[in-house]
C-alpha cells in the first residue's frame, strides 16, 4: 500500500488565517501528507505546470482569490491532459446553487462551503481530513490512497 507521503495536498487559499486553520485541522485528523500552499490562483497554476509539481496531487481550492480566481484555475487544469485527472475539492464561502453547478460543470470533485463559525469551520475541516485519509485518487493510471494502513 502506498504511504501517505506520496500524495501531496495543494492548498490554494488567499486568506492566511483560513490556510492555517485548514492545515491545523487536517493535521488534527492525522493527515501527514506534504502540504504545498498557494496564496492566489496564479501561484497554483504556476505550481501545477512546474517541474516541482508532485506526481500525485490533491487540490483544495478556494474560489474567491486575487490574480486568477478558483474558477479560472479549475478551468485551466481540467483542460490540460497532464492535470485534468487531479481531484479538486472546492472550499469556499460561496453557497449559491449556480456557483456549485458551475464548479461541478468545470470538473471539481467535491464542493464544500466553509462554515462562518470558527468551531464549525474547524470541525468541518477535521472531518474533511478524515475523508481525505481514505479516499482514492488517480495517479497516472494507477490508484493511490491517502492513508497508510500499516
Amino acid at each position: 500500500m502506498p504511504n501517505t507521503q506520496e500524495v501531496t495536498i495543494l492548498l490554494v487559499e488567499d486568506d492566511p488565517g483560513h490556510a492555517r486553520l485548514i492545515e491545523k485541522n487536517l493535521r488534527r485528523a492525522n493527515l501527514t501528507n506534504d502540504i504545498v500552499k498557494a496564496a492566489d490562483g496564479q501561484q497554483a497554476v504556476d505550481y501545477l505546470f512546474s517541474q516541482d509539481c508532485a506526481p500525485s496531487l490533491l487540490m483544495l481550492l478556494d474560489l474567491n482569490m486575487p490574480v486568477l480566481d478558483g474558477y479560472q484555475v479549475l478551468e485551466r487544469m481540467k483542460r490540460d491532459e497532464h492535470t485534468k485527472h487531479i481531484p479538486v475539492i472546492i472550499l469556499t464561502t460561496t453557497d449559491e446553487p449556480r456557483e456549485v453547478t458551475r464548479c461541478y460543470d468545470c470538473g471539481c470533485s467535491i464542493y464544500l462551503t466553509k462554515p462562518v463559525d470558527y468551531d464549525e469551520f474547524s470541525e468541518a475541516i477535521h472531518k474533511l481530513g478524515l475523508f481525505i485519509k481514505v479516499m482514492m485518487i488517480p495517479d497516472g493510471g494507477r490508484q493511490e490512497t491517502m492513508y497508510d494502513k500499516t
